[in-house]
Protein backbone atom coordinates (compact mmCIF):
# COMPACT_ATOMS: atom_id res chain seq x y z
CA UNK A 1 0.00 0.00 0.00
CA UNK A 2 1.37 3.17 -1.12
CA UNK A 3 1.63 6.11 0.98
CA UNK A 4 -1.18 8.21 -0.99
CA UNK A 5 -3.14 4.96 -0.71
CA UNK A 6 -2.93 5.16 3.57
CA UNK A 7 -3.67 8.41 3.78
CA UNK A 8 -7.24 7.89 1.59
CA UNK A 9 -7.88 5.13 3.78
CA UNK A 10 -7.20 6.88 6.95
CA UNK A 11 -9.40 10.02 5.66
CA UNK A 12 -12.46 7.66 5.69
CA UNK A 13 -11.53 5.28 8.27
CA UNK A 14 -14.86 5.16 10.53
CA UNK A 15 -17.27 6.36 8.32
CA UNK A 16 -20.08 5.10 6.12
CA UNK A 17 -18.50 4.96 2.62
CA UNK A 18 -19.92 6.01 -1.06
CA UNK A 19 -20.81 6.39 -5.25
CA UNK A 20 -20.71 6.59 -9.82
CA UNK A 21 -19.41 5.92 -14.49
CA UNK A 22 -18.43 5.02 -18.11
CA UNK A 23 -19.47 3.82 -20.97
CA UNK A 24 -22.06 0.89 -21.57
CA UNK A 25 -21.40 -2.74 -22.79
CA UNK A 26 -22.62 -3.99 -25.69
CA UNK A 27 -23.59 -7.29 -24.34
CA UNK A 28 -25.98 -7.90 -21.83
CA UNK A 29 -24.66 -10.89 -20.39
CA UNK A 30 -21.57 -12.63 -19.02
CA UNK A 31 -19.26 -15.37 -20.29
CA UNK A 32 -21.19 -17.50 -17.68
CA UNK A 33 -24.17 -16.38 -18.87
CA UNK A 34 -25.49 -14.42 -15.34
CA UNK A 35 -27.48 -11.13 -16.61
CA UNK A 36 -25.26 -8.07 -17.42
CA UNK A 37 -26.77 -5.52 -14.61
CA UNK A 38 -26.18 -1.97 -15.64
CA UNK A 39 -25.97 0.86 -13.07
CA UNK A 40 -26.88 4.27 -15.20
CA UNK A 41 -25.31 7.58 -14.10
CA UNK A 42 -27.01 10.99 -14.05
CA UNK A 43 -25.30 13.86 -12.86
CA UNK A 44 -23.03 16.51 -13.65
CA UNK A 45 -19.29 17.51 -14.65
CA UNK A 46 -17.92 16.01 -11.57
CA UNK A 47 -18.75 12.41 -12.70
CA UNK A 48 -18.62 13.06 -16.32
CA UNK A 49 -16.46 11.32 -18.95
CA UNK A 50 -13.95 13.34 -20.13
CA UNK A 51 -12.42 13.76 -23.88
CA UNK A 52 -9.01 14.37 -24.99
CA UNK A 53 -9.34 17.94 -25.30
CA UNK A 54 -10.35 18.48 -21.29
CA UNK A 55 -7.40 15.99 -20.07
CA UNK A 56 -6.35 15.75 -17.32
CA UNK A 57 -9.91 16.62 -15.78
CA UNK A 58 -11.44 13.42 -15.24
CA UNK A 59 -14.84 12.37 -13.85
CA UNK A 60 -15.36 10.11 -11.22
CA UNK A 61 -17.51 7.85 -13.34
CA UNK A 62 -14.44 7.40 -15.39
CA UNK A 63 -12.68 5.57 -12.63
CA UNK A 64 -15.57 3.65 -11.34
CA UNK A 65 -15.83 0.46 -13.65
CA UNK A 66 -12.51 -0.04 -12.28
CA UNK A 67 -13.92 -1.52 -8.37
CA UNK A 68 -16.87 -2.87 -10.17
CA UNK A 69 -16.69 -6.60 -11.17
CA UNK A 70 -17.41 -7.32 -14.82
CA UNK A 71 -21.46 -8.54 -14.50
CA UNK A 72 -22.18 -5.16 -14.31
CA UNK A 73 -21.68 -2.32 -16.60
CA UNK A 74 -21.72 1.60 -16.14
CA UNK A 75 -23.45 3.78 -18.74
CA UNK A 76 -22.07 7.03 -17.92
CA UNK A 77 -25.03 10.00 -18.95
CA UNK A 78 -23.63 12.81 -16.79
CA UNK A 79 -22.70 15.74 -18.47
CA UNK A 80 -21.13 19.38 -17.78
CA UNK A 81 -22.97 21.77 -16.11
CA UNK A 82 -26.02 20.16 -15.44
CA UNK A 83 -28.72 20.28 -12.78
CA UNK A 84 -31.27 17.97 -11.95
CA UNK A 85 -33.80 20.67 -13.61
CA UNK A 86 -31.85 21.20 -16.58
CA UNK A 87 -30.92 17.30 -16.95
CA UNK A 88 -34.76 16.68 -17.54
CA UNK A 89 -35.90 19.63 -19.62
CA UNK A 90 -32.98 19.02 -22.36
CA UNK A 91 -34.46 15.41 -22.74
CA UNK A 92 -31.38 13.53 -21.30
CA UNK A 93 -33.53 11.27 -18.46
CA UNK A 94 -36.03 10.08 -20.69
CA UNK A 95 -33.21 7.39 -22.73
CA UNK A 96 -32.11 6.50 -19.72
CA UNK A 97 -35.80 5.45 -18.62
CA UNK A 98 -35.98 3.69 -22.18
CA UNK A 99 -33.19 1.62 -21.44
CA UNK A 100 -33.04 0.42 -17.78
CA UNK A 101 -34.28 -2.58 -16.88
CA UNK A 102 -35.71 -4.55 -13.53
CA UNK A 103 -32.43 -5.27 -11.60
CA UNK A 104 -30.14 -2.03 -13.33
CA UNK A 105 -29.23 0.69 -11.09
CA UNK A 106 -29.65 4.40 -11.30
CA UNK A 107 -27.25 6.75 -9.34
CA UNK A 108 -28.53 10.34 -9.51
CA UNK A 109 -26.03 12.93 -8.06
CA UNK A 110 -27.13 16.74 -8.71
CA UNK A 111 -26.37 19.80 -7.06
CA UNK A 112 -23.62 21.97 -8.12
CA UNK A 113 -25.61 23.77 -10.60
CA UNK A 114 -28.87 23.44 -8.82
CA UNK A 115 -27.59 26.02 -6.83
CA UNK A 116 -26.79 28.67 -9.81
CA UNK A 117 -29.98 31.38 -8.11
CA UNK A 118 -28.62 33.33 -11.78
CA UNK A 119 -29.57 30.69 -13.79
CA UNK A 120 -33.84 30.08 -14.27
CA UNK A 121 -32.38 27.11 -16.54
CA UNK A 122 -30.56 25.44 -13.91
CA UNK A 123 -31.62 26.53 -10.41
CA UNK A 124 -33.68 24.82 -8.11
CA UNK A 125 -34.52 25.69 -4.26
CA UNK A 126 -33.49 22.75 -2.12
CA UNK A 127 -36.73 21.84 -0.20
CA UNK A 128 -39.07 22.03 -2.74
CA UNK A 129 -38.00 22.41 -6.68
CA UNK A 130 -34.57 20.03 -5.97
CA UNK A 131 -36.62 17.32 -4.33
CA UNK A 132 -39.26 17.03 -6.81
CA UNK A 133 -37.08 17.01 -9.88
CA UNK A 134 -35.12 14.03 -8.13
CA UNK A 135 -38.51 12.72 -7.38
CA UNK A 136 -38.79 12.20 -11.43
CA UNK A 137 -35.77 9.65 -11.43
CA UNK A 138 -36.36 8.28 -8.31
CA UNK A 139 -40.14 7.34 -9.38
CA UNK A 140 -38.81 6.54 -13.00
CA UNK A 141 -36.68 3.92 -12.02
CA UNK A 142 -38.98 2.58 -9.93
CA UNK A 143 -41.19 2.16 -12.46
CA UNK A 144 -39.19 0.36 -14.57
CA UNK A 145 -37.89 -2.25 -11.90
CA UNK A 146 -35.01 -0.24 -11.52
CA UNK A 147 -33.07 0.78 -8.13
CA UNK A 148 -32.59 4.39 -7.77
CA UNK A 149 -29.55 5.38 -5.30
CA UNK A 150 -29.34 8.69 -4.70
CA UNK A 151 -25.82 10.37 -3.63
CA UNK A 152 -25.18 13.61 -2.56
CA UNK A 153 -22.56 16.08 -4.48
CA UNK A 154 -18.91 15.70 -3.93
CA UNK A 155 -17.33 18.83 -2.16
CA UNK A 156 -16.03 21.31 -3.80
CA UNK A 157 -11.98 22.06 -2.07
CA UNK A 158 -12.61 24.78 -0.21
CA UNK A 159 -10.30 25.51 3.15
CA UNK A 160 -10.63 28.10 5.18
CA UNK A 161 -7.72 30.36 6.98
CA UNK A 162 -7.61 27.57 9.88
CA UNK A 163 -7.16 24.97 7.17
CA UNK A 164 -10.42 23.89 7.95
CA UNK A 165 -12.47 22.00 4.90
CA UNK A 166 -15.82 24.36 4.25
CA UNK A 167 -18.72 22.74 2.74
CA UNK A 168 -20.21 24.59 -0.31
CA UNK A 169 -23.29 22.96 -1.10
CA UNK A 170 -25.84 25.07 1.18
CA UNK A 171 -28.68 23.01 2.41
CA UNK A 172 -28.59 20.49 -0.85
CA UNK A 173 -27.14 17.87 0.66
CA UNK A 174 -29.69 17.81 3.78
CA UNK A 175 -32.34 18.39 0.87
CA UNK A 176 -31.09 15.01 -0.57
CA UNK A 177 -30.88 13.45 3.17
CA UNK A 178 -34.56 13.85 3.75
CA UNK A 179 -35.75 12.84 0.12
CA UNK A 180 -34.17 9.70 0.87
CA UNK A 181 -35.26 9.25 4.04
CA UNK A 182 -38.82 10.28 2.67
CA UNK A 183 -39.17 7.52 -0.44
CA UNK A 184 -36.84 4.70 0.95
CA UNK A 185 -33.77 5.33 -1.04
CA UNK A 186 -30.05 4.20 -0.61
CA UNK A 187 -28.37 7.09 0.21
CA UNK A 188 -24.71 7.49 -0.82
CA UNK A 189 -23.49 10.73 1.64
CA UNK A 190 -20.66 11.58 -0.76
CA UNK A 191 -20.87 15.23 0.50
CA UNK A 192 -19.63 14.28 3.74
CA UNK A 193 -17.68 11.79 2.87
CA UNK A 194 -15.19 13.83 0.60
CA UNK A 195 -15.09 16.73 2.95
CA UNK A 196 -13.87 14.19 5.88
CA UNK A 197 -11.47 13.32 3.45
CA UNK A 198 -9.82 16.82 1.85
CA UNK A 199 -9.87 17.30 5.52
CA UNK A 200 -7.59 15.11 6.20
CA UNK A 201 -5.36 15.86 3.28
CA UNK A 202 -5.37 19.37 3.85
CA UNK A 203 -4.68 22.22 1.85
CA UNK A 204 -1.62 21.49 -0.03
CA UNK A 205 -2.07 17.73 -0.71
CA UNK A 206 -5.60 18.03 -1.75
CA UNK A 207 -4.21 20.53 -4.65
CA UNK A 208 -2.62 16.46 -6.15
CA UNK A 209 -6.63 15.33 -6.37
CA UNK A 210 -8.07 18.16 -8.37
CA UNK A 211 -7.65 19.63 -11.89
CA UNK A 212 -4.51 21.77 -10.94
CA UNK A 213 -2.25 22.27 -13.64
CA UNK A 214 0.50 25.66 -14.40
CA UNK A 215 -2.44 27.36 -16.49
CA UNK A 216 -5.35 26.36 -14.21
CA UNK A 217 -6.70 25.87 -10.68
CA UNK A 218 -9.66 23.95 -10.46
CA UNK A 219 -11.19 23.03 -7.04
CA UNK A 220 -14.12 21.27 -8.73
CA UNK A 221 -12.93 19.09 -11.02
CA UNK A 222 -10.87 16.10 -10.39
CA UNK A 223 -7.55 14.85 -12.41
CA UNK A 224 -6.91 11.15 -11.95
CA UNK A 225 -6.05 10.87 -9.02
CA UNK A 226 -9.23 12.29 -7.11
CA UNK A 227 -11.43 10.58 -10.09
CA UNK A 228 -10.13 7.07 -8.43
CA UNK A 229 -10.35 8.74 -4.66
CA UNK A 230 -14.16 9.15 -4.98
CA UNK A 231 -14.65 6.27 -7.41
CA UNK A 232 -13.67 4.42 -4.17
CA UNK A 233 -15.95 6.18 -2.26
CA UNK A 234 -18.22 5.34 -4.32
CA UNK A 235 -17.68 1.63 -4.61
CA UNK A 236 -17.27 1.04 -1.02
CA UNK A 237 -20.61 2.54 -0.85
CA UNK A 238 -22.60 1.45 -3.12
CA UNK A 239 -21.69 -1.78 -0.84
CA UNK A 240 -21.90 -0.24 2.76
CA UNK A 241 -25.42 0.72 2.09
CA UNK A 242 -26.41 -2.70 0.57
CA UNK A 243 -26.77 -1.81 -3.26
CA UNK A 244 -24.20 -4.36 -4.20
CA UNK A 245 -22.64 -7.27 -2.65
CA UNK A 246 -19.02 -7.72 -1.43
CA UNK A 247 -19.32 -10.17 -4.53
CA UNK A 248 -19.90 -7.57 -7.01
CA UNK A 249 -16.77 -4.68 -6.02
CA UNK A 250 -13.43 -5.49 -6.09
CA UNK A 251 -9.92 -3.56 -5.86
CA UNK A 252 -11.35 -1.79 -3.33
CA UNK A 253 -7.55 -1.50 -1.48
CA UNK A 254 -5.31 -2.29 -4.50
CA UNK A 255 -3.54 0.72 -6.00
CA UNK A 256 -4.94 1.72 -9.28
CA UNK A 257 -2.81 3.31 -12.10
CA UNK A 258 -3.29 7.13 -13.51
CA UNK A 259 -2.84 5.10 -16.69
CA UNK A 260 -6.01 3.42 -16.57
CA UNK A 261 -7.96 6.50 -17.21
CA UNK A 262 -7.97 7.32 -20.47
CA UNK A 263 -9.67 10.30 -22.63
CA UNK A 264 -11.07 9.11 -25.43
CA UNK A 265 -11.10 11.52 -28.56
CA UNK A 266 -14.87 13.67 -28.76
Amino acid sequence: MTATRRRVVAAIAGLPLALAAAPAALANTTGDNRRMRTLYIAGDSTAAQKYADAAPETGWGMALPFFLHRDIAVDNHAVNGRSSKSFIDEGRLAPILDAIRPGDFLLIQFGHNDEKTADPTRYTEPWTTYQDHLRQYVDGARARGARPVLATSVERRKFDSAGNAVPTHGEYPAAMRALAEEEGVALLDIQALSIALWQKLGVEETKKYFNWTDTEQDNTHFNPPGAIAVARLVAEQLVAQSVLATRDVRRLDDEIPESWITWPEA
